[in-house]
């Protein structure tokens, strides 16, 4: 009798990977209301700072403090933190001290690790784990380097290179977060070539998933890429391309955005724009500024997110992938979805359609009770609560007039979005027994 409650007590692997984030939430939000978090010495409402830690935590950046004025050194460490943990995960953080300390993985350990980082099979997921820590150290600390090298010209040494490991673990955890105060992100360096270049690089790496980058790596040796990563780097690269070429379209002439730039300063706006709705939320030029049909092409780019195994959120780019392929095999005629000479399994299929439902009407509903509670366009809320759903943390302005009830959905649509809906349905669901019989098959007409 002991041993079967103690099974029915026992937590799911996706149970399991939303309480560890709600833990360290819990904990990051009590540590940044400490008076010694804050720069003034007085502690910080709960609300903000809880707010704070689910958007770092979830590697979001969606803020409702000032990160590099109101937090002092300690808060800011605190914030970095848990973006670290929050953007490689808890239960890879968790593996890496079991590592140190020679300590055997178990079974279930696999488990909970293959749920958090989206695998198929547990099959080599220690030696994946070794290499995501080795990856993100490397790629963390060349974007450091670079960063404090190209900053000791504007400041003094010690606080470029804070700015630099800051920067750079922020940006690749696809954070967001910035030291630089007033909420103006890098548009001091709209058109610095070196910022450019390095933030956006840091953040593509973070966004196409560790698999992808050991595989890449791994190519010259093995010269074979799976089709995850094909369809990975292809869907990334074409939605890099075609976001950059509608921004630099509809946003040429905007007086308040590109217009006054030079020529190499519209392409690197262009560019940098395009690739940070894909959950990054650092930006260049003023958001809130863009017009209406650019700002709505970036709440699709939000949707549309990053890579599955990535640091990024959003239905993730092979979901897209399916989706497309689903339409131009059913306009086509054609019974299965292929993809790079790879049929797609139904059980792919059904998921990626569930993933876009699911996330389609919780942004929308979310939305719409919003648009009761703030007074605000409709745009501007559906753009907030993308973002926060994509983990993007981009904002035209709303983040700082939220109210009390506004902060609270957007807390929860940060962590919806960085877990994923369909994580969170699993951990809530009750335990089903297996079906022994099914229901004949119906027809419904369909268009």
């Amino acid at each position: 009798m002991e041993r079967k409650s103690k099974k029915a007590f026992r937590l799911t692997p996706p149970q399991i990977l939303v309480s560890g984030f709600a833990i360290i939430i819990l904990v990051g939000a009590g540590l940044l209301t400490l008076p010694i978090a804050s720069e003034s010495g007085l502690p910080i409402p709960f609300l903000n700072a809880l707010f704070t830690a689910t958007s770092a935590t979830c590697v979001t950046g969606l803020v409702v403090q000032d990160t590099g004025r109101d937090f002092s050194i300690f808060g800011q460490v605190v914030i970095l933190l848990m973006i670290q943990v929050g953007g490689l995960g808890f239960m890879t953080m968790s593996t890496l001290f079991a590592l140190v300390l020679r300590k055997r993985i178990s079974l279930r350990e696999r488990l909970i690790l293959q749920e958090a980082l989206n695998q198929m099979s547990m099959e080599g997921i220690v030696r994946l784990i070794r290499k995501v820590i080795t990856y993100a150290l490397v790629i963390e600390g060349t974007g450091a380097l670079v960063f404090a090298i190209r900053w000791s010209f504007d400041m003094p040494a010690g606080k470029a290179i804070y700015f630099g490991i800051f920067h750079a673990v922020s940006f690749f955890n696809n954070a967001g977060f910035d030291l630089f105060g007033e909420y103006r992100s890098l548009t001091g360096y709209v058109d610095d070539i070196v910022v450019n270049v390095v933030s956006m690089a840091l953040i593509v790496l973070g966004g196409i998933g560790f698999i992808v980058i050991s595989e890449v790596i791994g190519y010259r040796h093995l010269r074979k890429l799976s089709l995850n990563t094909k369809v990975v780097l292809t869907t990334t690269s074409f939605l890099i391309v075609v976001g950059a070429i509608v921004i630099f379209i509809f946003e040429f002439t905007n007086p308040r955005t590109l217009g006054p730039l030079s020529g190499t300063g519209k392409v690197l706006a262009s560019l940098f724009q395009s690739i940070t709705p894909r959950t990054a939320g650092a930006n260049t030029i003023d958001i809130g500024s863009m017009r209406q049909a650019t700002q709505f092409f970036m709440i699709l780019l939000m949707f549309i997110g990053a890579s599955p195994g990535s640091t990024g959120g959003g239905i993730k780019t092979t979901t897209f992938t399916i989706l497309i392929g689903a339409v131009i095999s059913m306009i086509r005629g054609k019974k299965d979805i292929v993809l790079f000479r790879f049929r797609l399994g139904q059980d792919r299929i059904i998921k990626a359609i569930t993933l876009t439902i699911l996330a389609l009407f919780l942004v929308i509903f979310v939305a719409m009770l919003l648009s009761t509670t703030e007074d605000h366009s409709f745009l501007m809320i559906l753009f907030e609560v993308t973002s926060a759903f994509g983990t993007v943390g981009l904002t035209m302005g709303l983040t700082l007039q939220l109210t009390a009830f506004g902060k609270v959905m957007i807390i929860l649509m940060m962590f919806i979005g960085r877990l994923g809906p369909l994580t969170l349905a699993y951990a809530l669901r009750p335990k089903n027994d297996k079906e022994l019989y099914r229901y004949p098959e119906g027809k419904i007409t369909i268009g």
